[in-house]
């Protein structure tokens, strides 16, 4: 899994609680990926795919992250995942519609972040496991038989496109660094 990993992409039209707190200025780009990182509860990663008949192709799932509770992110994504999903999902919300932003326009801002996924250990367990059920409560009964495991994505790279220019990048010091 982690070897076929391409990127993890975010966008601010999936943030549930984006209406009731102010956007970051798009100069502020590190604090912009922070902030809709922070924001979202869902993001698409993309793959090469392994699976027959699609296999060596582009391949999106759809999954629940979390950097942390709400209002206190640690800026990395949490998933909660098993060897079984394989569903693809095409994840939208109305948030851009409702603001007059064409889910394609640089003022819907998206956020992609690219690295690998790494299944947590020890003590980042419980951070993870917090940070996910936190948001996503119903994870809790899961079917067990499905040998759920706690990952992080490690980021290496982010891209920020939330106005008009073209694509910003943010070093993931530079992100770390930013409040969210």
């Amino acid at each position: 899994m982690c070897r076929a990993l391409l990127a993890v992409f975010l966008t601010l039209v999936l943030a549930r609680y984006y209406d009731s707190v102010s956007v970051p200025p798009h100069e502020e780009v590190a604090r912009m990926a922070r902030f809709v990182v922070h924001k979202c509860d869902w993001a698409s990663m993309a793959t090469i795919s392994t699976h027959d008949p699609v296999k060596g192709q582009p391949f999106s799932n759809a999954f629940s992250i979390s950097d942390g509770p709400v209002g206190n992110g640690t800026g990395t994504p949490y998933m909660y995942l098993t060897h079984m999903e394989i569903s693809v999902q095409d994840l939208q919300t109305h948030y851009c519609k409702n603001h007059g932003f064409d889910p394609q326009s640089p003022l819907c801002a998206h956020i992609i972040l690219s690295g690998s996924v790494i299944q947590v250990q020890d003590s980042e367990v419980c951070v993870a496991k917090a940070a996910l059920f936190d948001r996503h409560p119903e994870m809790k009964d899961w079917p067990v038989d499905h040998s759920w495991f706690f990952a992080r994505f490690n980021i290496s790279q982010v891209w920020v496109l939330d106005y008009f220019g073209g694509v910003k990048t943010v070093s993931p010091e530079e992100y770390y660094r930013a409040a969210p």
